[in-house]
């Protein structure tokens, strides 16, 4: 079955960074795109960033634009987020995603990811 195991959250002065990681099993890894959603207590869960099945193509959230890359390696059936220049308003729970069809999605538990000085 289809699993998503992220890691790689904690706590962060501002102007930090944090390397999320998402480790992908039970499904042909290179068949599809991967996301990273955030959510904060009270809210959906929002799009942060997006990657296409081969890594060619990306696509961010304006707030984090230019300040988090999403990477993934294939050999390896891993997905990466790497957030810099951390801010506040950038504490949430952060999730690795994985669809079939716009309807049946796939998620891992999440990773905190806390900032605060």
């Amino acid at each position: 079955q289809v699993q998503l195991v992220e890691s790689g959250g904690g706590t962060v002065q501002p102007g930090g960074s944090l390397r999320l990681s998402c480790a992908a099993s039970g499904f042909i890894f290179t068949d599809y795109a991967m996301r990273w959603y955030s959510q904060v207590p009270g809210e959906e869960r929002k799009l942060v960033a997006f990657i296409s099945p081969a890594g060619d193509r990306t696509h961010y959230d304006d707030s984090v634009q230019g300040r988090f890359t999403i990477s993934r390696d294939n050999r390896k059936n891993m997905a990466f987020l790497q957030m810099d220049s951390l801010k506040p308003e950038d504490t949430a729970l952060y999730y690795c995603n994985m669809r079939t069809t716009p309807s049946q999605n796939y998620w891992g538990p999440g990773t905190q990811v806390t900032v605060s000085s």
